[in-house]
C-alpha cells in the first residue's frame, strides 16, 4: 500500500496543492498591496479569493505590488492572495484564428470557448542570434507608397508615426486585407482605442473575409487597466506560437502611445519615480523588449516570421517627443503620417522625406527595384520644385515644367484608396508603364482611369503574365515585350475608341 494511500479509498493518491498565502493590506486603484508573501517573484501569477488574477509588478520592504488583471471589485484589505511561484502562461493554438480575444486569451466574441494546443509564457525572452535568419522574403503591404519607396521584409519592425485621424490605422488594416492568399496570420492588436473603433474594424474584417486567417486581441479602454498593459505581450505571444510553427505572422499594435500612457499610470501607483514627461526611468525597456521579439527565424527552426507594424501617435506632428523616439531607435525603419498631406487630400497621407525602411530593400522584388530606384529622388525634387514656384510670376523653363509633370504623374499614381490594397504584380506593372514615361503628359482625370482600366487589360490581353510577374518576381524578356505592347495598344488603340 502506498503511504500516501488510505485503506478505504482504492489506492488513489492523496494530491497536495502548494500555495503561499498573503493578505491584501491596501487597495489603490488597480494596484493590490499585499503582505506575508516572501517568495513572490517579478512577473510572477497570483490570485484573489473568487478567482480574479494579478500579476507582481514590484516590491517594497515588506509588501508586494500586485497589478489587477481584470476588474476591482470586491478586492478589499484582509482578503487572501494565493502564490503558486508561477510565471504567467497563457493558451495558444491554431483554434485562435478567427477569433476575438481579451488580454487573458479568453473570448469574447460569444462564439465559445477555444482548444487550446499548448500553454505559452506571456513575458518570453527574444529570439538569440543565432537563432535567427537573415530578413530576404516581401511583406506585400497593398499600398503602392510603402511597396514601392519603403518595402518591407517579413520579420520588421517597422513604425508607423503622426498625428491621430492620418491614416495610420487605415494602413495596417490594408496590409492584413492584402495577406489574404499569402499564407501569413495576421494579429490586430487594440490597445487603449474606444470600443467603437474596434467594432468598426471587425466589421470591416468580416466584410473582407480577413477572420479566415487573423485574429484580434482586444484591449480596449474599457477593459482593466492590467488587461490593457497585458495586450501587445499577449498577442506578441500567440504570434510566437505560430512562427515557432514555421508560420509567417503579421502582427499590428495600435497603439504603443496609449500602452505608454498605461504603464506610466501604474508606474506612478507604484510610487516610481516619474523622468521625462512624467514617464518611468525603464519605460524604454518596456518596449525594446517587445520589439526585439520580432524576428525571421532559421530555416532549422521552422524558417517562420514575425513582422511588427507598432503605432505611435505624435501630437501636432512633434517626432522629437519621448515614445517616438524612443520606438523610432529600436525599429527598423518609420513611416510617417503628415496632417498636411491629410488635409490636401493625399491619401495615404504619408512624408517620403522623412520616411525610411532601412531594411526592406534587401527583400523587394527584383522587378520592383529598376522602376523604383529612382521614384524617392523624383518625388522629393518635385515637392522642392512645387514649393519654388507656388509664388513665381514668370514662366518657367521646359525642363522644369518637365519635372512638374512627371511629379503630378508620381503623385496621383501613389495616391489610393482605403480598404482597397493593390497586388504587387499590379503595381510593377504601373511602375513600369511611369517608367517608360508615358504618364507624364496625361491629365490627372487620364492616370486615374488608367490606374482602374491597365491592369484589368492586362489580364483579358496577357492572362498569364500577372502569375508570371509573382512567381519568377523579375521582368524577363517575354514579359517586356507584352508590356511593350499592352502600353502601345491601350495608348493608340483602346483610347481611340
Amino acid at each position: 500500500m502506498s503511504p500516501l494511500s488510505g485503506p478505504d479509498n482504492n489506492n488513489a493518491a492523496i494530491r497536495f496543492d502548494i500555495k503561499e498565502v498573503g493578505r491584501v493590506k491596501t487597495v489603490r486603484e488597480f494596484i493590490v498591496l499585499a503582505e506575508n508573501m516572501p517568495s513572490c517573484i517579478n512577473g510572477q501569477i497570483v490570485a484573489f479569493d473568487g478567482g480574479l488574477r494579478g500579476i507582481v509588478m514590484g516590491f517594497t520592504e515588506q509588501d508586494v505590488q500586485i497589478l489587477i488583471l481584470g476588474p476591482k471589485a470586491h478586492i478589499k484589505a484582509g482578503d487572501k492572495v494565493y502564490s503558486k511561484a508561477q510565471s504567467l502562461y497563457l493558451p495558444v493554438g491554431n483554434a485562435f484564428v478567427g477569433r476575438i480575444v481579451n488580454a487573458l486569451c479568453e473570448p469574447v466574441d460569444g462564439k465559445g470557448p477555444i482548444a487550446a494546443d499548448e500553454e505559452y509564457l506571456v513575458f518570453r525572452d527574444a529570439p538569440g542570434i543565432m537563432d535567427r535568419s537573415t530578413v530576404e522574403r516581401t511583406l506585400e503591404s497593398g499600398t503602392r507608397i510603402i511597396d514601392t519607396i519603403m518595402p518591407l521584409a517579413l520579420g520588421q519592425r517597422q513604425l508607423l508615426v503622426g498625428d491621430r485621424q492620418t491614416g495610420k490605422t487605415t494602413v495596417t488594416t490594408d496590409a492584413i486585407i492584402n495577406q489574404k492568399g499569402n499564407n501569413v496570420i495576421c494579429i490586430y492588436c487594440s490597445i487603449g482605442k474606444p470600443y467603437s473603433t474596434l467594432v468598426k474594424t471587425i466589421s470591416l474584417f468580416e466584410e473582407k473575409g480577413v477572420f479566415d486567417y487573423s485574429l484580434i486581441v482586444s484591449g480596449v479602454a474599457s477593459t482593466s487597466v492590467g488587461e490593457q498593459y497585458l495586450a501587445p505581450y499577449t498577442a506578441a505571444m500567440l504570434g510566437e506560437y505560430f512562427m515557432l510553427n514555421g508560420k509567417d505572422v503579421l502582427v499590428v499594435f495600435d497603439d504603443l502611445t496609449r500602452h505608454a500612457w498605461i504603464y506610466r499610470q501604474i508606474s506612478l501607483l507604484l510610487n516610481r519615480a516619474p523622468g521625462r514627461e512624467a514617464y518611468p526611468g525603464d519605460i524604454f525597456y518596456l518596449h525594446s523588449q517587445l520589439m526585439e521579439r520580432a524576428a525571421q527565424m532559421n530555416p532549422e527552426l521552422g524558417g517562420g516570421a514575425m513582422t511588427f507594424l507598432p503605432i505611435v501617435e505624435t501630437l501636432q506632428g512633434d517626432v522629437t517627443g519621448y515614445i517616438p523616439t524612443n520606438l523610432v531607435s529600436m525599429t527598423d525603419g518609420q513611416i510617417y503620417f503628415s496632417t498636411a498631406l491629410f488635409n490636401k487630400g493625399i491619401r495615404p497621407a504619408i512624408d517620403v522625406g522623412l520616411s525610411v525602411s532601412r531594411i526592406g530593400n534587401r527583400a523587394q522584388w527584383s522587378s520592383m527595384k529598376g522602376p523604383s530606384r529612382s521614384l524617392r529622388l523624383e518625388y522629393l525634387q518635385y515637392k522642392e520644385l512645387l514649393q519654388m514656384t507656388q509664388l513665381r510670376t514668370t514662366e518657367l523653363s521646359k525642363e522644369a515644367q518637365k519635372k512638374l509633370r512627371r511629379g503630378e504623374a508620381i503623385t496621383e499614381l501613389l495616391i489610393q484608396d482605403k480598404n482597397n490594397p493593390v497586388p504587387m504584380e499590379q503595381q510593377v506593372i504601373d511602375m513600369y508603364a511611369l517608367n517608360r514615361e508615358v504618364l507624364d503628359e496625361l491629365p490627372r482625370e487620364e492616370i486615374r482611369k488608367f490606374k482602374n482600366d491597365f491592369y484589368r487589360k492586362i489580364r483579358e490581353w496577357f492572362p498569364n503574365l500577372p502569375q508570371q510577374l509573382r512567381d519568377s518576381k523579375i521582368i524577363v524578356d517575354e514579359s517586356i515585350a507584352n508590356l511593350e505592347e499592352a502600353i502601345y495598344f491601350y495608348f493608340n488603340q483602346e483610347n481611340k475608341q
